[in-house]
């Protein structure tokens, strides 16, 4: 059963403090929905949202990829989306645009992403603040894509690159493109900020030509390592399998590719995560410290894993605010 637009609204309207009418009139008017997404009822979060294609033909890797014309959220979900077979951005304006630009990607073990919880929700509090959002529809890697656990670092390099050579369009400064995940997006995220140096697909076309170094970045209960004991996870599973190579820890560990050229990075966790265990952030910490990368830490007490924005009144729901205040010091936010 889908869940009603209306009490999804109102759910996430007391969680970032916007009211259903201020949701629906604040920005400019959206455009209508991309043919790929055309078809998906418009109960769902992020469906009437303007869509922006990644790659213009063939998706680099090749594979059949799942049934599917564009995406589908999971039966009976609050927003969460699986069967990616055209990947693309979901564009989140706001009413009063700054400049700049944040990639969200939600988790979901890379095998589902989570936009109704980590992606809608954590888009209008960054739209508050003047930031034009970017929800990052990626490939998940056991839909049958060549690329395997490279499909989504590609997309999001494609879309890093995009949105730059669009920032005259969409009114954003190139040098101020961050990326923000979440778990599984959380290491997506973190992969594309160290990986910068390396290009993982051949250029498409003059769009390539732009830099896939972000600004600077935000993970928010990551998986961050492939390392025993800490792989216990649905990631780790997923990209990798349960023999992993020495190539694919280091190519798949965050905390193991850190350098000087790493962006800023903000990382929060709760130490009661039973999931990406807080080892996970602090691994990459210790790396950003070592590499010398401004960095910031939060570790709250209780708040589990998943909790997007974090339920009002615990520990967690601070992570916003810090994280608004950490990029304002950054200059991400000027004014």
């Amino acid at each position: 059963m889908h869940l009603d637009r209306r009490l999804l609204l109102a759910g996430l309207g007391s969680l970032v403090g916007l009211n259903r009418a201020t949701a629906a009139t604040d920005g400019p008017p959206q455009p209508a929905p991309h043919e790929a997404v055309k078809a998906l009822p418009r109960s769902l979060p992020g469906a009437d949202l303007e869509v922006i294609e990644l790659w213009p033909g063939d998706l680099p890797g090749g594979g059949p990829g799942p049934d599917a014309d564009g995406y589908r959220y999971v039966e009976g979900s609050v927003g969460d989306i699986t069967r990616v077979a055209r990947p693309c951005l979901l564009v989140m304006r706001p009413a009063n645009a700054n400049g700049a630009a944040m990639i969200v990607a939600a988790g979901g073990g890379y095998e589902y992403i989570a936009i109704g919880n980590e992606g809608v929700p954590v888009g209008r509090v960054l739209n508050a603040a003047g930031i034009t959002v970017f929800l990052l529809i990626y490939r998940l890697p056991a839909e049958g894509w060549g690329a395997g656990p490279d499909a989504p670092r590609q997309d999001a390099q494609r879309a890093l690159r995009l949105i730059r050579s669009r920032g005259t369009e969409f009114g954003i400064d190139p040098d101020r493109v961050g990326v923000l995940g979440f778990s599984a997006g959380g290491h997506l995220m973190g992969e594309t900020a160290v990986g910068s140096a390396q290009n993982l697909y051949p250029a498409e076309d003059a769009i390539d030509a732009q830099p896939v170094r972000p600004t600077l970045a935000g993970l928010i209960y990551p998986v961050i390592t492939m390392r025993k004991p800490f792989d216990r996870t649905h990631t780790r599973r997923i990209l990798v399998g349960d023999d992993v190579t020495a190539l694919e820890m280091k190519t798949y560990s965050v905390d193991l590719q850190v350098g000087p050229e790493t962006p800023p990075t903000f990382l929060a966790q709760a130490i009661d995560d039973p999931i990406a265990v807080a080892d996970h952030p602090l691994l990459m910490f210790a790396a950003l410290r070592k590499a010398r990368v401004p960095a910031e830490l939060h570790l709250f007490e209780r708040g589990g894993h998943g909790f997007g924005l974090g339920l009002p009144g615990t520990p967690a729901a601070a992570w916003p605010g810090l994280f608004l205040a950490w990029i304002r010091l950054h200059g991400f936010i000027r004014g």
